[in-house]
């Protein structure tokens, strides 16, 4: 009897260890549109790509401390020119007044008296006079009345490449430069130099011709007293006259003359040659 059921078919076998798989394709990441290249790279700039005018700035810097420099060697044996409060003068309308004389011409009395009214410890610091400053400070502190604490290096670096009038900035840039300039010169090359390029008066520079001017005589012949009155004449050229000094003037003078003999026992990197 023929049997009407069909037989259904086998499941598949498992496959066995020695069947071969058909390998998988890697899945692929879409490629990067351009703009994403692009996008990449600007991400990746550098901090001197990014702010160029901070770069800038730095190279300016850098020059300028290679021409001052510069300068400071080329001043060690050539005398400037002229200076920067020099050209101020001129601008506001003074006729410039100067002669350069060696140190060698300029009276030993002349070279004390200005170390002892501008800078007592000149030939014992390296630019700049710390227990000066910390006295001023200090006697800010306290409200109480005190000079100043600009050495001669100071005042160079004012002279030759600064202002005249004050400001912080000012004060702040004289360091570096007062360093450099002791550095660089030896300290009878600083004296020498402040002495021809100095302010005595409106539009008068330099110790030879402040001398012609108010004694009618060389700088190389000044006496005590004299030099005395031309060193204190100093923190005000515009307001002080040696040649007819006020009461003011003449009691800081006399100050300034009692310290002389002991400023001289402190100033042998000056008076001896």
């Amino acid at each position: 009897m023929q049997n009407n059921e069909t037989e259904e078919p086998a499941p598949p076998a498992p496959e066995t260890g020695n069947a071969i798989s058909t390998p998988e394709a890697p899945a692929t990441s879409p490629a990067p549109s351009p703009q994403t290249g692009a996008m990449t790279k600007r991400g990746k700039k550098s901090w001197a790509q990014r702010h160029p005018w901070l770069r800038r700035i730095g190279i300016a810097f850098l020059v300028l401390v290679g021409v001052v420099l510069a300068s400071l060697v080329l001043f060690r044996f050539v005398n400037p020119p002229i200076t920067s409060v020099m050209v101020i003068e001129k601008l506001r309308g003074e006729t410039l007044k100067r002669r350069w004389v060696p140190i060698e011409k300029i009276s030993p009395h002349m070279r004390l008296a200005v170390i002892a009214s501008e800078d007592g410890n000149f030939c014992h610091h390296q630019g700049v006079d710390w227990a000066a400053v910390r006295q001023v400070l200090q006697s800010a502190k306290n409200l109480e009345p005190a000079r100043g604490a600009s050495t001669i290096p100071m005042q160079v670096a004012k002279n030759i490449y600064l202002w005249d009038f004050r400001s912080y900035l000012r004060k702040a840039l004289e360091v570096p430069l007062a360093y450099a300039i002791v550095t660089i010169w030896p300290k009878r090359r600083v004296l020498e130099v402040y002495l021809n390029i100095a302010q005595f008066g409106p539009g008068l520079f330099g110790v030879e011709a402040a001398s012609q001017r108010y004694f009618r005589k060389p700088a190389s012949a000044l006496t005590q007293s004299e030099a005395v009155l031309l060193a204190t004449t100093l923190p005000k050229p515009k307001l002080r006259n040696p040649a007819r000094p006020n009461r003011t003037h003449r009691a800081v003078a006399n100050a300034v003359q009692k310290r002389l003999p002991y400023i001289a026992k402190r100033a042998d990197c000056i008076l001896n040659p």
